[in-house]
């Protein structure tokens, strides 16, 4: 069955500063594609979107409405961050040897590539800014700081970086909090649910059809796939899932392998003058704790500040009264700034954080589980997804060939086990 009830988008900074939507209509009746794409998020999107540039016809399918999950609520910064690069590189060392290093920087900065590409091929209005700092809250911290500098400089990239000490902190954010950071331009920040909305209009000009308030009751397998709605259905010669942590369909299969953690994210008022005061450089800011907390500035001066992942997978009563410290603490002259938007945020974790690509059968595929770093890497696994479904499988096989970590009892038990992952974590943090 599939999840969501059938909702409009939440009431977010995103949802309200919209401007123009669009609607696309709720299947009904037959229909018939190459490709039918279940889920209308980064991924769904632009895999079909990557599918109708190569020549196929495509259907997505969305429960709700385009940009409805993660992918339109997220703090809206495309980072080279990458979820689980420890358990990857301990799975690809033997497959890839000494080709593994170029893969995973490949993984870790392709996607701001293509979404600055399909951004100007497309024309796509997203708030689109360079400029990110990954900030340093002592010196331990600045150590991991330093490595990733000299990592990025071997690799090129010494144009797009530099180290900052704790003078230069205060030089870029007006913030008593941090002891230095690594201020990279090659990262980016935007409006998510513009971009999502942006990439379906571009993949709706290519052929794609589209429908919301669809969600999926029924896979039926077999040489030629049929997908079934409440209201309709689609055949097709390829089926790929793409609902990430929403979307309960082919559980046997794909039970226990991800779970839900909620993060909630705020904005505040139109901050005038003390937007440039406290951000002069409109850069997007996350620091280096394991549960860390992240911010940017919106196109119309707000600052949007977001924090306090809750891996229970419930949501909170009041994410503005757990969020107020914290802002305050980064930046005191917001004590007592008004918050306008309060949302949450329901990110797709997998407990060794290796995202999950595989097939179900010969011709259905899934593509999930990117543990909050999904805005880049859902870029990279859809285009990684269309070239497979078209025929070419190396980079797939590649990602296929990770063996997933399957908690036994699901829902019941996964997050749980997240939680006290989490508490461990928070233990180390202590210490490092």
């Amino acid at each position: 069955m599939a999840t969501a009830p059938l909702i409009d988008r939440p009431h977010t900074y995103y949802s309200a500063s919209l401007g123009d939507d669009t609607a696309w209509p709720v299947l009904q009746g037959d229909h018939s594609a190459d490709v039918v794409v279940i889920g209308g998020g980064f991924t769904g999107v632009n895999t079909a979107l990557e599918l109708a540039e190569r020549g196929l016809s495509v259907v997505l399918v969305e429960a709700n409405r385009i940009g409805w999950g993660q992918s339109g609520r997220n703090g809206g910064q495309v980072t080279g961050s990458l979820s689980g690069e420890g358990e990857l590189r301990k799975q690809w060392k033997r497959r890839l040897g000494a080709e593994l290093d170029d893969f995973l920087w490949w993984l870790r900065w392709h996607g701001q590539d293509v979404i600055a590409a399909r951004v100007a091929r497309y024309g796509i209005a997203c708030d689109l800014k360079h400029g990110h700092i990954h900030a340093a809250m002592k010196r331990s911290h600045m150590a991991e700081l330093e490595e990733t500098f000299a990592q990025a400089c071997a690799r090129g990239m010494g144009d797009d970086v530099v180290l900052l000490d704790a003078a230069g902190m205060r030089d870029h954010l007006e913030s008593p909090r941090y002891c230095g950071g690594l201020l990279n331009s090659r990262n980016m920040h935007l409006h998510p649910l513009k971009l999502c909305l942006g990439e379906a209009k571009a993949a709706a000009q290519l052929g794609v059809r589209l429908f919301e308030g669809s969600p999926v009751v029924d896979i039926v397998h077999g040489p030629r796939p049929r997908v079934v709605t409440a209201q309709g259905s689609i055949s097709a010669a390829q089926v790929m899932i793409a609902g990430d942590v929403y979307h309960k369909l082919e559980r046997k299969a794909l039970g226990g392998l991800i779970f839900p953690a909620v993060g909630g994210i705020v904005t505040t008022e139109p901050l005038g003058d003390a937007a440039a005061a406290i951000n002069p450089h409109d850069l997007a800011v996350y620091d280096c704790r394991f549960v860390l907390d992240y911010y940017r500035l919106t196109a119309d001066g707000r600052l949007l500040f977001g924090g306090g992942a809750n891996y229970s997978g419930r949501e909170s009563r009041s994410f503005a009264d757990e969020l107020r410290p914290a802002i305050e603490a980064t930046f005191p002259r917001l004590k007592g700034v008004k918050i306008e938007h309060a949302w949450s945020c329901a990110m797709g974790i997998v407990i060794n954080r290796a995202p999950q690509l595989g097939k179900l059968a010969s011709n259905v595929w899934y593509a999930q589980g990117y543990s909050g770093h999904g805005v880049a890497t859902s870029h990279v696994v859809a285009e990684v997804m269309a070239e497979a479904i078209a025929g070419t499988l190396e980079r797939f096989d590649i990602f296929a060939a990770l063996k997933p970590l399957r908690v036994p009892l699901g829902d019941w038990l996964g997050n749980p086990l997240l939680m006290l992952g989490m508490r461990w974590y928070l233990l180390l943090e202590k210490f490092r």
